[in-house]
């Protein structure tokens, strides 16, 4: 059987930390800021870790296992 072939996309907006976490930039920063409240600006600076299925299938498009 071939095998997988790595996602590009997901390569630049994830990435694996040493201890195998999956990180990625929250959705919603890239303009219109002006209508949001503080609390969620602030928010949306931190990084999204991903957990679950949704890790185990980013890592596998990453190339991972």
């Amino acid at each position: 059987m071939p095998k997988m072939k790595s996602r590009g996309s997901v390569k630049r907006r994830f990435k694996v930390t040493k201890s195998g976490k999956v990180v990625g930039s929250r959705t919603g920063r890239g303009h219109m800021h002006a209508s949001k409240d503080a609390k969620s600006r602030r928010a949306n600076r931190k990084p999204i870790i991903l957990t679950g299925t949704w890790a185990t299938l980013m890592r596998r498009m990453m190339g991972g296992k």
